[in-house]
C-alpha cells in the first residue's frame, strides 16, 4: 500500500510538471537544452564588470575563431586569416548570407541538429538561416528573462498574441498547435474591423489574459477602438499586466494612448529572428541592449566604431551561434547607443528605422523615410477619422500617402501635410493621397510604415 501510494504521489507530481512547464518541456522535446541555458544565462549575469568585459572578449574571439577554422563559407569571406584586429574584421550583410543554408554551414551541422528558420523580408533581403541548438535555447532563455522584468512566466501565464496566421491548411494548425502549446489566444491582425474588435473585447472578457505581445501597428488599432467606446482593458480582463509590442516603430504618442487604453504598462521589444532578442525595454524605461548573448556596434559607412551618442549602422555579433557565422553582422538598422551605455548594459537611445528605408530627394538630400511618418501623423490622425496609413515613395519627387479612414481627407488638411512636408525636407515636392478599404500587411501581419520603389537605393 505505501508503495503503490507513492507511486500515485510520483505519477501525480509528473503531470503536473507536464502541465506546469509546458512551454519548457515543449523546447526540451525539440532538443533545445532550456535548463542549461538558464543556468549559462544567470552565470553571465552574475558577473561583476571587470569579469564581464573580459568574458565578452573571449566569446568574440572564440566564435570568429570557430568559424575561420571550421566554416569554409567564412574563411573565403574573411579572407585575411591572419587578421587579429577585430574592427578589422569584414562587415556582412543579408546579401552576403542569400545563398543555400548547406553553404553557410560549419563542419559538424546539418539540417537534423540545428535549428532553421527565414526571416521576414521585411528588410527586402529575405533568406533561410540556421542556429545551432543551444544558441536557440539561449535566445529563449533571454527572452523569458526579459518577460520576467514584468511578472511574466511563459510555462504559466496566458498571452494574448497580436499576430498573422498563415492560410494554408498545414501552416495554420501548426501555429495553432504552438499556441495551445505556449498557452496563447491568437488575435488575427489581418482582420481589423470594428466586429473583430467586439469580438476581441469578449475575448479579454471571458479569458484571464496576463499579457498583449504583437505587432505594434494592430495593437495600436485595437486601442483607438477602445477610445472611441470608452473602455479600459484592464478594467475588462483585471488579469492583464502588461503590453509588450514588436517588429514596428512604436510612436510616443502611440504608446500614451496604449497605456491609457489599457491600464498597463507598455514595453518596447527589438529583436531580429536570425540573432536574438535584441533590445528589451526594462522596469526603468531603459531600452536595455542583450549583451549576454550579442555584441552590438554602432559603425559609420566607412566601418569605423562610433562613440557612444553617435547614430550609425547597428552591427552584431551572435556570440555562441556555432552553426553559421553572424559575425559583425550589419543587420540593417540605423540607431543610437546612449552615453551612459556600459558594456554590459548597453542602452539603445533610439532606433531610427532602415538602411533601405531613406528617402532620396531631388536636391540628393537625404533622410530616413519615417521623417514622413513623424510630419505626417500629429495632422492626420488629429480627428480621430484615420485609422491608419503608409508613405510611398514613386519616385525622386513623387511620395504616395496611401490611408485608411471613415471620410476624405480635407483639402485643407491635404495642404497642411504638404506645407510640413516642405518645411522639414525640400520644396517642389510632389505628394498624392488615396483613400483605401484597408492596407496591405506583409504574410506575417507586419505594416510598414514607409517603403520606397526607387532603383537606387543608399
Amino acid at each position: 500500500m505505501v508503495l503503490l501510494h507513492e507511486y500515485f504521489l510520483f505519477t501525480l507530481h509528473l503531470k503536473l510538471y507536464f502541465i506546469l512547464n509546458l512551454f519548457d518541456l515543449t523546447l526540451k522535446l525539440n532538443g533545445f537544452a532550456i535548463d542549461k541555458a538558464k543556468l549559462v544565462l544567470k552565470e553571465i549575469q552574475s558577473k561583476n564588470d571587470t569579469d564581464f568585459n573580459t568574458y565578452v572578449e573571449l566569446k568574440k574571439r572564440e566564435v570568429f575563431d570557430f568559424h575561420l577554422k571550421h566554416n569554409s563559407f567564412y574563411k573565403s569571406f574573411v579572407k585575411n586569416t591572419k587578421n587579429s584586429n577585430w574592427n578589422r574584421i569584414p562587415v556582412m550583410t543579408k546579401k552576403d548570407l542569400q545563398q543555400p543554408l548547406k553553404s553557410l554551414l560549419s563542419e559538424g551541422y546539418a539540417v537534423d541538429n540545428i535549428y532553421i528558420d527565414k526571416t521576414s523580408g521585411a528588410s527586402g533581403t529575405p533568406f533561410i538561416f540556421s542556429k545551432s541548438k543551444f544558441s536557440h535555447a539561449l535566445t529563449w532563455a533571454i527572452i523569458q528573462n526579459r518577460f520576467g522584468w514584468f511578472h511574466i512566466d511563459f510555462n504559466h501565464s496566458k498571452q494574448a498574441r497580436f499576430y498573422g496566421i498563415p492560410f494554408d491548411k498545414k501552416g495554420y494548425y501548426r501555429e495553432k498547435l504552438k499556441d495551445f502549446l505556449s498557452n496563447r489566444v491568437r488575435f488575427n491582425v489581418f482582420d481589423l474591423s470594428d466586429n473583430a474588435f467586439e469580438n476581441w473585447i469578449t475575448i479579454f472578457k471571458k479569458k484571464q489574459l496576463e499579457y498583449i505581445n504583437g505587432y505594434t501597428s494592430s495593437i495600436v488599432q485595437f486601442a483607438k477602438f477602445l477610445q472611441q467606446k470608452n473602455l479600459n482593458l484592464k478594467t475588462i480582463c483585471p488579469s492583464l499586466k502588461v503590453c509588450i509590442v514588436t517588429s514596428e516603430m512604436l510612436f510616443y504618442e502611440d504608446k500614451k494612448l496604449m497605456e491609457t487604453q489599457f491600464g498597463v504598462p507598455i514595453v518596447n521589444e527589438y529583436g531580429a529572428s536570425e540573432l536574438d532578442l535584441i533590445a528589451f525595454e526594462n522596469p526603468e524605461r531603459e531600452w536595455q541592449v542583450n549583451s549576454e548573448t550579442l555584441f552590438v556596434e554602432i559603425l559609420d559607412d566607412k566601418n569605423n566604431v562610433l562613440p557612444y551618442g553617435e547614430e550609425g549602422r547597428l552591427v552584431i555579433t551572435s556570440l555562441y551561434n556555432k552553426s553559421q557565422p553572424f559575425i559583425r553582422y550589419d543587420i540593417g538598422d540605423i540607431g543610437i547607443l546612449s552615453k551612459k551605455s556600459t558594456l554590459k548594459k548597453p542602452i539603445l537611445e533610439k532606433l531610427t528605422g532602415r538602411t533601405n528605408d531613406i528617402v532620396i530627394l531631388p536636391s540628393g538630400k537625404k533622410a530616413a523615410g519615417l521623417t514622413f511618418y513623424y510630419i505626417t501623423k500629429s495632422i492626420i490622425e488629429d480627428d480621430g477619422h484615420v485609422k491608419e496609413f503608409v508613405i510611398e515613395q514613386l519616385k525622386v519627387d513623387t511620395f504616395k500617402i496611401n490611408y485608411v479612414s471613415t471620410n476624405e481627407l480635407s483639402e485643407e488638411k491635404r495642404i497642411r501635410i504638404i506645407n510640413e512636408m516642405e518645411n522639414y525636407l525640400e520644396k517642389g515636392l510632389t505628394i498624392l493621397f488615396e483613400k483605401q478599404e484597408k492596407l496591405i500587411r506583409s504574410k506575417s501581419g507586419k505594416l510598414k510604415q514607409f517603403s520606397s520603389y526607387l532603383k537606387q537605393n543608399p
